[in-house]
């Protein structure tokens, strides 16, 4: 239903940490055979790396100069601490989405305010110099937060420094029974769905939706009479039944380390098509042509 869907590589985002250049090259192309994997398709959607579109870093310093240290601060969660591309890096988001003149963004909970920013400026810029750029609007999935194995307080994330906290497509099914056995639960042995007081259980029900293509309802009501043990066990069949195939084509994909390449660069292309007039666009409204 969208006229273009573009799915962005973000390693000018990545180097913000340090980054080992051999092993930055292969998340590329990690993340890449990911996506496809998932079910991008290079022929109806565009994949491409954020780096090989020069028109992101622009605009981004175009956006940049048009915010306030104090609005930077408000919008931002770093603390004074890293580097200064931590502290910025949410106005090269807004760019990413900005360049393409986006209307909606899917985006998790904790990138909201995000989006956000991405609308202010969008607003800021459109009163400086014109109408150029639409509020992108979110999409919101009905999954949109799925919480650590090991904390449930905290969101699961792949940078987590706990192995078990964290489920990959890449897994084996051993791998994942373990790391869903071993999740964190409680005491009480009936599976119901309450985040706030039950917060465990809550994601293992969470996960078991998600995967399954049911509803947390309909979750709730497979586990009935089973306790906590056995309900890991039903979650766990969900997410190898569904993460198998996933991760087969993974390893097929990133096997071929030439047709990943070529698929970005077409991408890449694509995108620089998509960016290049809107950048002009920018450029000649700010006087700069």
């Amino acid at each position: 239903q969208y006229s273009s869907v573009l799915y962005s590589i973000v390693d000018l985002h990545s180097i913000t940490q340090p980054q080992d250049p051999d092993q930055l090259r292969n998340n590329i192309l990690d993340m890449a055979a990911s996506l496809l994997a998932c079910g991008v398709d290079p022929e109806r959607a565009i994949l491409f790396q954020q780096s090989q579109v020069s028109e992101h870093s622009e605009l981004s310093f175009f956006l940049l100069v048009l915010l306030s240290q104090r609005f930077l601060q408000v919008k931002s969660k770093q603390k004074n601490e890293g580097s200064v591309g931590l502290y910025t890096y949410p106005v090269l988001q807004a760019a990413d989405i900005l360049l393409y003149k986006s209307t909606h963004v899917p985006v998790g909970e904790d990138q909201v305010q995000h989006l956000e920013l991405a609308q202010d400026l969008a607003r800021i810029f459109n009163y400086c110099y014109g109408d150029v750029f639409p509020e992108a609007r979110a999409l919101l999935s009905s999954t949109r937060k799925v919480k650590s194995l090991r904390d449930p307080s905290a969101k699961m994330s792949k940078s987590d420094r706990q192995a078990m906290a964290t489920i990959s497509i890449t897994d084996s099914p051993d791998d994942i029974a373990l790391k869903i056995r071993r999740a964190v639960t409680d005491f009480t042995s009936e599976v119901t769905f309450d985040p706030e007081t039950r917060p465990g259980v809550s994601n293992l029900v969470t996960i078991h939706a998600a995967m399954a293509t049911i509803t947390v309802q309909e979750a709730v009501s497979r586990a009935k009479g089973l306790d906590t043990g056995a309900y890991k066990a039903l979650v766990s069949e969900a997410v190898i039944q569904r993460l198998t195939p996933i991760r087969e084509e993974f390893q097929r994909l990133r096997a071929d380390r030439a047709h990943l390449q070529n698929l970005l660069e077409l991408g890449n292309r694509r995108a620089r098509e998509l960016a290049a007039p809107v950048l002009a666009e920018v450029r000649h409204r700010v006087g700069f042509s």
